[in-house]
């Protein structure tokens, strides 16, 4: 399956149709793990689930073949060392293939490809509106779930439920999309739906929507997003914000802040009007 600009497979075998050209990751079993390495960082309880990240040097080193480990605690730990394409897991006693799955695309790649340096990720509903990515940012319960199934349901093709993992390359910057997953509803540690139409390749972003709610009987108004203003609007949904990439990631969020249009969308909160603001955002964006 492609995920994240990667073809994965699990012991050698695809998750779904994959794309030859892309890089792969191989996710292989392996009996015998050490419990802990030295250096461990705890996370805040993600699914109810107690989340270690654990290394065998300072995290703010990332060396070549560090070693490293991410762990879901009674459900999957994950091994790895930098620089490398393959990636050791083992199940848990209550663990199986379904939270192997959820865990490894939903929260341990993401993290990955921040240590491996190769994206910054940040928290965003994305589709493609005539063939260019479109994020959504919001609070939690904001919408933003919400706006991209529908925007799928018109037959637009999803970058991402929920992360969007992004790369500078001279001063442009890249979306490129999660996994082909969509959650229009909230169930914990499930995938979601299957979703065929997805983006394929990375593309250059387009703009960005930060969504609003107001009043049901309120105007669809488009807010530039300028300054400071901006540049938090961003830097509060870049996501994974570890010791050893706040650089790159304040880095990229500048430039961000300077290349990409950011607006806030007040968006009614009415459910009768998704096609208002549906139609409201694809007449926006072509004017950008």
């Amino acid at each position: 399956m492609q995920a994240f600009g990667h073809n994965i497979t699990i012991d050698n075998i695809p998750i779904q149709p994959s794309i030859h050209t892309l890089p792969l990751l191989n996710i292989i079993v392996k009996k015998d793990m050490p419990e802990f390495y030295e250096h461990i960082l705890k996370y805040n309880q993600n699914q109810g689930r107690e989340v270690f990240l654990s290394s065998d040097k300072n995290f703010n080193e990332n060396r070549i073949n560090q070693k490293w480990m991410f762990k879901v605690e009674n459900i999957v730990t994950f091994i790895w060392e930098k620089d490398k394409n393959t990636i050791f897991y083992k199940l848990d006693e209550k663990g199986n293939e379904v939270l192997l799955r959820y865990w490894l695309l939903h929260t341990f790649l993401p993290i990955y490809l921040i240590i491996e340096n190769k994206y910054e990720l940040i928290h965003a509903g994305g589709v493609e509106i005539e063939g260019k990515p479109v994020l959504f940012i919001a609070p939690s319960f904001g919408g933003k779930s919400t706006l991209t199934d529908y925007f799928i349901q018109q037959q637009h093709p999803m970058v991402s439920d929920d992360r969007v993992a992004l790369k500078e390359e001279d001063n442009q910057v890249i979306a490129v999309s999660s996994y082909p997953y969509h959650r229009p509803y909230r169930k914990m540690e499930d995938l979601g739906v299957y979703v065929e139409n997805f983006m394929k390749e990375g593309k250059l972003l387009h703009c960005i929507y930060v969504l609003e709610s107001v009043d049901a009987k309120d105007e669809i108004h488009f807010h530039l997003l300028k300054g400071i203003e901006k540049f938090k609007a961003l830097q509060y949904n870049f996501d994974f914000n570890l010791p050893l990439n706040k650089a790159s990631s304040f880095k990229l969020i500048g430039t961000m802040a300077s290349y990409i249009p950011v607006y806030k969308i007040s968006i009614p909160w009415n459910l009768n009007r998704l096609d208002e603001v549906y139609l409201a955002i694809c007449e926006h964006t072509k004017q950008l």
